[in-house]
């Protein structure tokens, strides 16, 4: 053999172990599929029974065996509104929005009273960014229910998100009048508004601030006053002028809130 043609099949062999290199780095592995962690449910158990389970294992994020056991329960009480909402939440924890959605419409179909259906549905509109539907949804639970926080809470989120400032700060007011500690807990069934840019978190934070002064919760409205800071408010000013900081002004902690001209965090 010439040297040549030795030298060509050394490139070539050489040139096809690369390929094959960059070909397996960029082979994909599907991964194997979500297992469930327990028996399947028993054919004998009772609903009240599987409910109680698919509640306990939905605590303990074991989605997948949860919608097992409220599905196990709902075919033994065909078209339970509770149990089809359970359901619904239990997708949304895992964000199949198109089920989810599917089972709170049926809930809705099969109990038009049932306020939690239409505020869970005007969650899955919401984390789609369609805010207007979701906001027809959350007027409808508040229409059969006028006293959950959640609902007027996810309202001024939802309003909040569409830039629609004065409804959404009437719709907070009424969350905190009825819970003051609405917007410390966290919720795939209970969400913040959804904000697009640092201007917009900074103005909800001062939103929120101001709402707290005005019901004298000094200590809740410090903290959101200092995410407002932080978030870089340019109207901060305000503070020494609107109404509803005038009790908070005379606090020794205001004052070194503001001088501490807290830095603004980048976005």
């Amino acid at each position: 053999m010439s040297c040549r043609n030795a030298c060509l099949i050394f490139l070539l062999i050489s040139s096809t172990a690369t390929l094959a290199q960059v070909s397996h780095s960029e082979q994909v592995q599907i991964s194997p599929p979500l297992m469930r962690g327990i028996d399947p449910p028993a054919p004998e158990a009772t609903v009240a029974a599987l409910e109680l389970q698919a509640d306990r294992l939905r605590s303990e994020k074991l989605y997948l065996d949860a919608l097992d056991y409220y599905r196990a329960a709902l075919a033994k009480k065909t078209n339970d509104a509770h149990l089809l909402n359970k359901i619904g939440i239990t997708e949304l924890l895992i964000q199949r929005y198109k089920e989810a959605r599917k089972s709170f419409e049926r809930a809705i179909h099969n109990d038009h009273a049932f306020a939690d259906a239409y505020n869970n549905l005007g969650v899955v509109y919401y984390e789609a960014k369609k805010y207007g539907t979701a906001v027809k949804q959350y007027q409808k639970a508040i229409a059969r229910d006028s006293s959950s926080a959640s609902f007027f809470s996810n309202l001024g989120a939802a309003y909040f998100s569409k830039r629609e400032f004065e409804p959404a700060i009437i719709a907070y007011q009424h969350a905190l009048e009825l819970d003051p500690s609405v917007f410390e807990r966290t919720s795939r069934a209970g969400v913040q508004a959804q904000l697009p840019s640092p201007e917009d978190r900074a103005r909800y934070n001062y939103t929120v601030a101001k709402l707290y002064a005005k019901m004298g919760l000094s200590e809740q409205s410090l903290e959101y006053l200092r995410r407002a800071m932080e978030a870089g408010y340019k109207d901060l000013k305000n503070v020494y002028k609107d109404v509803e900081f005038a009790e908070l002004r005379k606090s020794p902690r205001f004052t070194e809130l503001m001088a501490s001209k807290a830095p603004a965090i980048p976005d």
